[in-house]
């Protein structure tokens, strides 16, 4: 009698323990995650408390319960889209409606945001502590604060410097602010400053992006430490045979920044691009392409935007400043709106020739106000389409957003991909966005930390955007 007991008790304590159920508070179930680092497509359930991903297993491999629960059969998750290029500006006039944008970056599954100088950062760091407690709406913001550049910038808010000390103050200022990088602009400030001010970030331990004056030349901005290069002119130049008779020019006043375009696209060779993209690639340099606002701006002298559906969310403030471009446009002369369009097409393939080679590329909109009609949001998503367009595969195009994102910030601890341990900012999809990258904009849900948003929360957002 004896034997049969203490069976039956073993039975039971197996029993227990194959019964041990976990709570979560969120459980996205039956999903097909995307992982990014490898491709591989996994048929997973995604379990989620307190804002992060608690565990990651195939279907039925564990009994669970869940708080809410999203049966996301047929449908597809991949880390909340990065969109790292925009920009939270305009001036106080503009605030609510650079605050409205917030809304539309969450609406178009975009999580996080780099917000690439502006005149607003006591906004944006309220709004940022906003977010980050969810009292507030919108993405994580990364932000450089007002940018450095020399004296009467062409940007309002700017870190005006002309010498060593300056510079010094300046990054002063941007580690007062409490700032995430450090972002240096082109317009004014000289060449021995753009280098010094790059220096001393990085000897503060910051992340440094920018635009890159002509006067100097591409290994000197990467040998000085630069992290991110912004745009593709800056590239194009390293790329060229002519670089160092370019650069004289423009330093001699000989030629200006627009007239120095079709000398280097005439002087751009193999050979040159296959240094400057080895040199890239071992400084562990990124670029940021911004391929469709160039492709918008080449082409505004031919394209009607008025009856784009996102006018309805900028308000009359933000459309009022695209009308610098605008004019811009439709007053050059017919051969700047030719080399502009080549230019445009140039750029494209130079992504392509960039993503081939290794270099490591982000996604960034550049959106904002006065860069006309380039609208937040939706214009991350036109981004991943003229990446793929131009030849860079649906896979590649994903990974410039959120997980090179991270990379460059140094965010990998909590961004970047699906697994245990990370911040739980993910978006479904109904359709699988590696067979075309237009479905990155069939959105099923958001999840941003502790918040969902449905799909019928995400329209509601949007109608809640329009701006009077």
């Amino acid at each position: 009698m004896i034997r049969p007991l203490l069976l039956s008790l073993l039975f039971m304590i197996a029993s227990c323990k194959k019964e041990t159920i976990n709570y979560y508070d969120l459980a996205i179930t039956n999903a097909q995650v995307i992982h990014l680092e490898t491709g591989k497509i996994e048929k997973q359930n995604i379990l989620i408390s307190a804002g992060g991903i608690e565990a990651i297993e195939p279907v039925d491999s564990s009994n669970f319960k869940a708080d809410s629960t999203i049966d996301a059969s047929g449908k597809y998750v991949l880390p909340g889209f990065w969109d790292n290029h925009i920009h939270l500006r305009g001036g106080d006039s503009l605030i609510k409606n650079n605050k409205n944008f917030l809304k539309l970056f969450i609406a178009n599954g975009i999580t996080t945001v780099r917000d690439a100088g502006g005149d607003l950062t006591h906004s944006v760091m309220d709004w940022k502590n906003q977010i980050e407690l969810e009292e507030l709406v919108g993405p994580t913001i990364f932000t450089a604060g007002p940018k450095i550049d020399g004296p009467n910038s062409r940007w309002a808010g700017s870190l005006e410097v002309e010498s060593e000390d300056d510079i010094v103050q300046a990054l002063d200022s941007l580690e007062s602010l409490n700032v995430d990088f450090v972002k240096i602009y082109d317009s004014r400030i000289s060449p021995d400053n753009y280098l010094a001010a790059i220096r001393e970030s990085k000897k503060r331990g910051f992340t440094v992006s920018g635009h890159m004056p002509f006067t100097v030349t591409l290994d000197e901005t990467i040998n000085a430490g630069m992290d991110g290069i912004e745009h593709l002119y800056y590239i194009m130049k390293g790329c060229a045979s002519n670089e160092m008779e370019i650069t004289e020019k423009l330093n001699q006043g000989e030629i200006g920044f627009w007239d120095a375009m079709p000398a280097l696209m005439e002087g751009y060779t193999d050979s040159t691009a296959h240094k400057t993209f080895n040199t890239l690639k071992e400084n562990d340099v990124f670029v940021v392409p911004t391929l469709h606002i160039g492709e918008t701006l080449s082409y505004m002298d031919e394209v009607d935007h008025s009856n784009d559906a996102y006018l309805q969310y900028m308000g009359d403030g933000i459309v009022q400043t695209y009308q610098g471009r605008i004019q811009s446009a439709l007053n050059s002369s017919e051969e700047a709106r030719e080399n502009r369009k080549r230019l445009d097409a140039f750029f494209g393939e130079l992504a392509k020739s960039l993503d081939s080679a290794g270099v490591q590329l982000l996604a960034g909109s550049d959106s904002g106000a006065f860069n006309s009609y380039a609208y937040p949001g939706i214009s991350l998503h036109k981004e991943l389409q003229a990446m793929v367009e131009n030849g860079i595969s649906p896979l590649d195009a994903l990974r410039t957003s959120s997980p090179n994102g991270a990379k460059f910030l140094s965010q990998t601890d909590d961004y970047g991909r699906i697994s245990k341990g990370k911040v739980s900012d993910l978006v479904i999809l109904d359709a699988n966005p590696l067979e075309n990258i237009q479905n990155t904009q069939k959105i099923y849900s958001v999840i941003k930390g502790n918040q969902v948003f449905s799909k019928k929360q995400l329209q509601e957002l949007l109608k809640n955007s329009v701006m009077d």
